[in-house]
């Protein structure tokens, strides 16, 4: 062969082999969006259930959402919350189709379960309509290849908490991770509203799941769209899942665990006020459900607090029950009251708390979530500029409310006779209720009778006394009151009382008709001895056992005694042979 034959064999050689490695290098993925039949079914289904919050060109405007907190998500800025792709990235086809399936827990954003799986994906490929980022092939998203969770262990948890502090969650979260933290009431998202850190001791609440994944996954990636930055750059994995670990170790439970019971348990000592929260250690801790009233003008749609756990004790002259929730801020000046009046445009756009409301600027600076001053949001679609989430930040005011915090108590005036209870919300004018109301500005609460919202008069005869206290994000209220009181409906050993809950947040400006409550659950007083089921159990056996052994002893008499000939204790005679 030629040397110019060698030649051109060699280069045709090579040029197969170049294009077969260009044939077998993988191609990266173009957008995700679906096909325009798809997009167009998710049309139809997103118009018919969600344009209601979202608006129909999804800019987050539906003809709801101005009752809602947190606002619904605006699609046309390409920023979503939950999402397994970077700080700032778009949330993959599978991220929206999670989010339309499960929800967003403690929020206007429900799960769809009864969706079917084309259905959820079709509505996600609509979405991706509302931004152009979804279809630049420069910002296809990428799922993070996240690491595999490793064992909690205590020491992790430890370290995770010195972590915790030195990054500065704390000055969101609160030193107990209650939400409390020193920027905590200052905090704005991307479009200048209002918003408040998680409570970590509440798991159920965290938007994108409470499991241990689930909390690595959001301090990896961040929350678009809120002070919420990712970790990802700043810590280690290992460190990330040491501060995973610590929050999970703040509740123990990712479920939150919901009563429909008090049991008031007796004490042998007389209840004493000043003794607070250390009366109650034998009592167990029930937890009810906070819901926003919503019935009567003016609603509350989104109550701040979601929960509150009560506990209950008493003596042989009086009951107590100590009523804890969480709060991100002690609102101890101002006043508050049920009756109070709220105008009717606050309905229709929820009042801004008392830092958003000293912002001149109308949102365009906010903090971090560190407490440090940040320019205007970056535009859609636009990865904010890096911030330092470890330089040590300047505490901002936070202007006092004029509305303080407040708490009531309402059981039924008289002691129902059957099932019939008063109407929830404050009686009705058949079925009054006992209001026991605490305003936290004052030193001790008041008693009223309820026969609806409108219908709530004064009837303090001073027997509710009460202390209260704040402690790192949580109140706790103590309220006491004669067994049997005049008037009133008795307590009474072995027996149940209907009894409800409602609390004011004065942050939040809520007074009057606008709080939160709870529907009826039950007090039990458990009687102060409760007799055992062994004893009983014991001696009726007994019993049963003796007269078994009676019964079984006669029977065999009976038989052998019939055996022998013997007839009513006589042997009967034989008669003489005849020769």
């Amino acid at each position: 062969m030629t040397p110019r034959l060698i030649s051109r064999a060699c280069a045709v050689v090579l040029i197969a082999g170049w294009c077969a490695a260009i044939a077998e290098r993988p191609r990266a993925a173009g957008p995700d969006v679906g096909t325009d039949a798809q997009r167009e079914a998710g049309k139809k289904l997103y118009l018919t259930n969600c344009s209601q919050c979202h608006g129909e060109k999804g800019d987050g405007e539906g003809y709801a959402a101005i009752h809602l907190r947190p606002r619904p998500r605006n699609f046309t800025t390409g920023k979503f919350k939950v999402r397994t792709t970077p700080s700032g990235a778009l949330p993959t086809h599978q991220d929206l189709v999670n989010i339309i399936r499960h929800g967003m827990p403690y929020t206007s954003m429900p799960a769809w379960p009864n969706f079917s799986d084309q259905e959820v994906s079709d509505i996600a490929y609509f979405i991706t309509t509302f931004s152009p980022d979804f279809t630049n092939p420069e910002k296809v998203p990428q799922a993070v290849d996240f690491p595999s969770a490793p064992k909690a262990t205590k020491e992790s948890a430890e370290l995770g908490k010195k972590l915790y502090e030195e990054t500065g969650c704390s000055k969101c979260h609160g030193t107990l991770g209650r939400g409390d933290g020193s920027s905590a009431p200052t905090l704005n998202d991307d479009w200048g509203r209002p918003i408040r850190p998680a409570d970590l001791t509440q798991p159920w609440t965290f938007r994108g799941g409470p499991s241990r994944e689930d909390i690595f996954r959001t301090m990896s990636t961040g929350l678009n769209g809120t002070p919420m930055a990712s970790f990802s750059d700043g810590l280690k994995p290992e460190q990330r899942w040491a501060i995973t670990d610590f929050i999970a170790s703040l509740s123990g439970s990712e479920t939150p665990g919901y009563s429909n019971l008090v049991i008031a348990k007796h004490v042998d000592d007389p209840i004493d006020l000043a003794k607070g929260a250390a009366s109650f250690g034998t009592a167990p801790v029930a937890r009810f459900p906070i819901i926003g009233q919503i019935t009567q003008p003016v609603r509350e749609f989104h109550p701040p607090a979601t929960s509150l756990t009560v506990q209950s004790i008493y003596d042989g002259e009086s009951i107590a029950l100590l009523v804890r929730w969480h709060d991100m801020s002690a609102q101890k000046t101002g006043k508050n009251g049920m009756s109070m009046p709220v105008a009717a445009q606050e309905e229709e756009e929820p009042a801004a708390s008392p830092a958003a409301a000293g912002d001149a600027t109308g949102g365009a600076s906010k903090t971090n979530p560190f407490g440090e001053e940040e320019v205007a949001a970056a535009p859609a679609g636009q990865k904010p500029a890096a911030q330092n989430p470890f330089e040590e930040p300047a505490t901002p005011a936070v202007p006092e409310s004029e509305f303080s915090d407040a708490v009531a108590i309402q059981i039924p005036a008289q002691v129902p006779t059957g099932a019939r209870k008063p109407y929830f919300i404050f009686g009705d004018g058949q079925n009054p209720v006992d209001l026991w109301f605490f305003d936290l500005a004052r030193p001790a609460p008041s008693q009223f009778t309820g026969r609806g919202s409108t219908d709530i008069a004064p009837n303090d005869t001073g027997d509710v006394t009460g202390v209260a206290s704040y402690d790192q994000g949580e109140w706790s209220v103590i309220f006491k009151r004669p067994m049997r009181a005049t008037p009133g409906a008795a307590f009474s050993p072995g027996e149940f009382m209907p009894v409800a809950f409602s609390v004011w947040d004065g942050f939040s400006r809520e007074r009057g008709s606008r709080r939160g409550l709870s529907v009826w659950y039950s007090l039990y007083v458990e009687p102060e001895a409760v007799p055992s089921a062994v004893g009983p159990m014991l001696q009726t056996a007994l019993i049963i056992l003796v007269i078994e052994l009676t019964v079984i002893g006669w029977v065999r008499w009976r038989h052998r005694a019939g055996a022998r000939g013997e007839v009513g204790g006589t042997e009967r005679q034989q008669p003489a042979a005849t020769m």
